[in-house]
């Protein structure tokens, strides 16, 4: 179906709007003799009409009064005129939109469609079932209701195939069907059932609803500032606020108690190691703990702590924090961040590494950041770390014993309950293969980071005990951070990443990171025994369906088609008695304004597999969301996820942290949502479903 609308090019899609636009016009100008006409001859008022029955047209009725002298009075030219003006920018709003998912998605819709064929469309994408009369449920369950009190049929819509049901059970296979054949089954099977039947959950999820429908009804244009797109906006949310209101929840009482965890800003001490703002902090903490939140996370920042000179630690702002916290008697989970904090997603503060790991890092790798493009501090972990102990294990170790003796009252009463290890950028266990500040952009491949000297005089030793020492390079032919998997000639279909030397680099390659953490995991298990340690992994989802997973692989996680990456990471972690904390987990297809197609993401199938991975070995599994959160659909998705209805044993998640703490989550109905969220993640009864 995909290349079939695909053949329809810019030219085309113009021309067909066009001339849809003027053949409707000159329809509409013999509807309007013809209705005349019939006035006429029967004497009855009549009402003007559409050459399409869209739910979002708003149709004037005119109505002829006839006057003293039996003559009957039409309206005016110029009411004419305004109508037929409205009727051509709707029709060109129509044909845009057509031509957009023609152009760039899977929609088979004949050539005159209307809104009402591209609604159905979409809820047919969605799971939904849609009968010729436009009664619309979902496809595993009856009608919803046959008719009102007046007996007219109830008829819901869905604005977005982004409202695709959360599947409760992995995927029959999650490596075994080559992304080709099951693209194509999937297209295959839209186009003989014409209706997509996934295994559903008892709800929609309906999240980030305006940039979900702008992005999709649009095609990424901003629709705030179309006054031929806001409208049809508009209606579209509204339609789906009415759909979401009469969708049944599952219900979570009596399911197990998770605790949740409130992120706090970024920002919350200075550079100078204060507590900003203390009188807000304590204001938003009690607010927290009015609506049962378990307690806080908190970054505890390297750049702040240890910034002007090794070994001269500054804990001031963060043991003013704690002692607030405790106060309010909330539990905290600290995350040892050891990047930088900004240019990243999400930053909204600046705090670089410390000044003199620069210095060392310079000095050590004997190579320019230029060429590197990452920071003096990932160098130092990934590439120095067993050869120059002393720039890198030895400060580590330090900031662990220094903070478990500056915090010991915390750790011996509780307070605080786990203790994250940063383990690459933005905390996560992963290589800086895709630096925005660098010019990474979404959904490119990223850079495989192993060009130093003493990544490369550990790879030649690799190689030469393989007994090929022309393996001693790195790959030349990866293309560059924004390639597609396609345009390159290893992580193409067939390409060298599979070959005898591409399994071999990608082994070395993802175990130079697995070593890594095994190390920097070993020193927190000596300074934090008795306290849970944990390590973030990131969601590579992109390139997830092609048989390179080209972006995981220059990430560091050899995860191809044919083989389990995680499994060994899990194993890992498992050595240590840390708990996992995926990030990725919450993420439904097509949840965020992001083309998961053109990249071939799969974020569900993703986070099954590394939830599996962690859980097959009995390892404890934490989440946060990736997204910004503050409605009942996308708090709907995190609680599917966090307790799965259909897992056989049971298996739910043992913590989780709301991302983040801002004025915005204490604004009315915003709040209510979280103190709902919380309640269920705690397993308590709710309400019934409201608007």
């Amino acid at each position: 179906m995909a290349s079939e609308m695909q053949r329809y090019d810019t030219n085309e899609d113009d021309e067909e709007m066009r001339m849809d636009v003027k053949e409707e016009d000159d329809e509409d100008d013999d509807d309007e003799e013809k209705n005349a006409a019939m006035h006429a001859m029967t004497g009855f008022d009549g009402v003007h009409g559409s050459s399409s029955s869209n739910s979002f047209q708003h149709h004037q009725q005119y109505q002829e009064q006839p006057t003293p002298g039996g003559s009957r009075r039409c309206r005016p030219l110029e009411e004419k005129e305004r109508t037929k003006l409205r009727e051509r920018q709707r029709r060109a709003i129509t044909a845009k939109i057509l031509a957009g998912l023609r152009r760039h998605g899977n929609y088979n819709l004949r050539v005159r469609a209307d809104i009402n064929d591209v609604i159905a469309a979409l809820a047919r994408e969605a799971g939904w079932v849609v009968l010729p009369d436009g009664t619309t449920f979902p496809s595993r369950s009856q009608p919803q209701g046959t008719g009102t009190a007046g007996g007219t049929p109830t008829t819901m819509v869905t604005s977005s195939s982004s409202h695709i049901p959360t599947q409760h059970t992995p995927p029959a296979s999650l490596k075994g069907m080559p992304s080709g054949f099951q693209n194509t089954a999937d297209q295959s099977a839209c186009q003989i059932k014409s209706v997509f039947v996934p295994t559903s959950s008892p709800y929609d999820s309906s999240s980030t609803t305006r940039s979900q429908t702008s992005a999709m009804v649009a095609d990424g244009r901003d629709t705030q500032n179309d006054p031929f797109l806001v409208g049809s906006v508009d209606s579209i949310d509204k339609q789906v606020v009415d759909m979401h209101t009469k969708l049944q929840e599952r219900d979570f009482a009596g399911t197990p108690y998770i605790p949740v965890y409130v992120m706090l800003p970024l920002g919350v001490t200075n550079m100078k190691s204060e507590l900003v703002d203390a009188d807000g902090l304590v204001k938003q903490l009690r607010v927290l703990k009015s609506v049962n939140v378990d307690g806080v996370m908190v970054d505890c920042w390297w750049g702040i702590v240890e910034a002007n000179a090794p070994q001269q630690y500054n804990w001031n702002g963060y043991k003013r924090l704690f002692q607030v916290v405790r106060e309010h008697k909330l539990k905290i989970k600290v995350v040892m961040s050891f990047h930088e904090c900004g240019g990243n997603i999400g930053d909204d503060v600046c705090i670089p590494l410390p000044h003199w790991v620069s210095e060392i890092g310079h000095c050590c790798r004997g190579v320019t950041e230029e060429k590197i493009k990452i920071t003096a501090f990932e160098i130092l972990v990934f590439s120095l770390e067993k050869i120059c102990l002393s720039c890198c294990t030895r400060h580590i170790r330090f900031a662990f014993k220094s903070f478990r003796v500056e915090f010991d009252e915390f750790f011996e009463d509780g307070i605080i309950s786990m203790v994250e290890v940063g383990l690459g950028p933005c905390g996560e266990l992963r290589y800086p293969s895709n630096p925005v500040k660098h010019g990474w952009r979404y959904p490119g491949v990223g850079e495989f980071q192993c060009y130093d000297q003493y990544l490369l005089k550990s790879l030649r030793k690799a190689a030469e005990a393989r007994g090929h020492s022309s393996w001693a390079r790195g790959p030349d032919n990866a293309g560059s951070y924004n390639s597609r998997p396609q345009e390159t000639g290893y992580f193409c279909d067939g390409g060298d990443y599979d070959g005898y030397y591409g399994r071999f680099f990608l082994n070395w390659y993802s175990q130079v990171l697995i070593d890594h953490a095994d190390r920097v995991l070993s020193l927190a298990k000596l300074a934090f025994d008795g306290t849970c340690i944990a390590a973030k992994l990131s969601g590579i989802h992109w390139w997830y369906k092609t048989a390179s997973h080209a972006a995981e692989l220059t990430a560091g996680f050899y995860n191809p088609s044919n083989r389990d990456g995680y499994v060994v990471i899990a194993a890992m972690l498992k050595k240590h008695g840390a708990a996992l904390n995926f990030k990725c987990a919450e993420m439904s297809m097509l949840e965020q304004a992001v083309d998961f197609s053109e990249a071939l993401g799969d974020p569900e199938g993703l986070a099954w597999q590394v939830l599996n991975a962690a859980w097959d070995v009995s390892l404890p599994v934490c989440s946060e969301n990736a997204l910004l959160c503050h409605d009942r659909g996308g708090y709907n998705c995190l609680l599917e996820k966090a307790k799965p209805l259909n897992d056989p044993d049971g298996k739910h998640i043992f913590a989780f942290t709301y991302l983040r703490l801002s004025p915005l989550l204490m604004d009315g109905q915003n709040y209510m949502e979280f103190e709902r969220f919380v309640k269920r993640m705690h397993g308590e009864a709710v309400l019934e479903f409201q608007s």
